[in-house]
């Protein structure tokens, strides 16, 4: 099964909690607090595995979660840092973020990529010992990882894209240049997924093509099966469009090589304007005159054209000399940037945004990052209840509360941990 479209969550390991411990020790009467920090949660990286051809694994796995690190301990042991979730995919997969459409990562090179940062450890209360505060009774939460809802889309990396109707001999022509053994047979729709070969030109020197499903009329709309791979020409340095010359299924050549390229230009118009060498092949089936009608057409567009043959790979040999001189001169296969989303924009989404309601005259708030905050407070510690309320008031809350017409006395809800306002 062919698959380059899916789906997935991802969230990375949160880090461990902070221990709040003291030293405990014959004859040591105050041994202080000796809590160690959480480990760090686990990152989740992608990275390329050149065994792979598709993405049908994760049609059946959607969800991706990295361990969590362990928990501080006493005797300032630090907890242990959980290991990293690694995925592998196909080289050539565009990662994409699902919410906002942004590029985070291209999976074009061999290096590994951390997509979602696990959360660092907590601190233990021995980071909170101070000559006024020497029996800290609280410590840090660890903190949550990163977690991405992705689309990941295949697409192929080739330097040259076989283009052209179903049955014009795309798959015969590959088999005859490369290594590469597609299905052919003389029905439409042979080739059902996309399919990859190694050309060599010289000892040294080689470039892949990519044999595309067939197109037909409509296919940038979704009809046929050449829409459903379009997005695999879009890294193609240079198109092959292979068009049969005889006309032997009744077809009008000049009006095939048309109606292909409006495809292309309506899928993506940049992919339109791509360098282009025309291949018409069943030129032992065409008479001259067919021949010479085509190419006095194709030249007179601007575009090389080559006689082949691909079934008794007359003409093969030119055209890959031809396709390699012209590689030659274009640009390096497309790699997509990655789009970064601006710190300003991460800090303004973690640390403003909550929201307030009424609720059987409750005050209730709501908001993700208020529970890291939660994690820190003591209740039986008055320090850290100062802390808390100082949070509260930066982040804009209490602001929100006595805009809503709170009194003293009312309760507050904070993510079912109640209290009463007190001015």
């Amino acid at each position: 099964m062919f698959v380059d479209k899916v789906q997935i969550r991802i969230k990375a390991g949160k880090g461990g909690d902070g221990a709040i411990s003291f030293h405990r020790e014959k004859y040591v009467a105050a041994g202080g607090p000796d809590g160690g920090d959480g480990g760090r949660g686990g990152n989740v990286v992608f990275m390329v595995d050149t065994n792979l051809s598709t993405l049908v694994d994760f049609k059946f796995k959607r969800r991706y979660i990295a361990q969590d690190g362990e928990p501080g301990r006493n005797k300032r042991c630090n907890g242990k840092s959980a290991p990293d979730l690694v995925i592998k995919v196909p080289k050539g997969t565009v990662i994409r973020d699902a919410d906002t459409g942004r590029i985070m990562a291209d999976m074009s090179a061999q290096e590994a990529i951390v997509l979602a940062k696990g959360g660092n450890g907590g601190w233990g209360n021995t980071h909170f010992a101070t000559p006024t505060r020497q029996v800290p009774r609280f410590a840090k939460p660890g903190l949550p990882g990163e977690e991405y809802t992705i689309d990941m889309e295949l697409k192929l990396l080739a330097d040259v894209g076989l283009v052209g109707f179903p049955n014009v001999g795309k798959s015969t022509l590959i088999s005859v240049v490369s290594a590469a053994k597609p299905k052919i047979a003389n029905y439409h729709f042979t080739t059902l997924t996309p399919v990859l070969g190694v050309v060599s030109v010289e000892e040294g020197k080689s470039f892949v093509m990519a044999d595309i499903p067939g197109l037909i009329q409509g296919a940038s709309e979704g009809i046929g099966l050449g829409h459903e791979f379009l997005r695999h020409v879009e890294r193609c340095r240079l198109i092959l469009h292979v068009v049969d010359v005889s006309g032997i299924e009744g077809r009008d050549p000049i009006e095939d090589f048309k109606a292909i390229n409006e495809e292309l230009k309506n899928f993506n118009e940049e992919l339109a304007s791509r360098p282009q060498i025309v291949a018409a092949n069943k030129c032992d089936m065409a008479t001259p005159e067919q021949i010479a009608s085509f190419r006095t057409f194709i030249e007179g567009q601007g575009y090389e054209m080559f006689e082949i043959s691909a079934a008794t790979r007359s003409g093969a040999q030119p055209l890959v000399y031809a396709i390699s001189k012209l590689l030659d001169t274009l640009p390096p296969i497309k790699q997509y940037e990655v789009e970064h989303v601006p710190l300003s924009e991460i800090e303004k989404k973690i640390k403003n945004e909550f929201q307030i309601h009424m609720e059987d005259g409750i005050y209730v708030v709501e908001g993700d990052w208020l529970m890291q905050v939660l994690g820190l407070v003591d209740v039986n510690d008055y320090e850290s209840l100062q802390y808390f309320q100082r949070v509260l008031r930066k982040s804009g809350i209490i602001d929100k509360l006595e805009e809503m017409g709170i009194q003293e006395g009312d309760t507050v809800s904070i993510l079912n941990f109640e209290f009463d306002y007190i001015r």
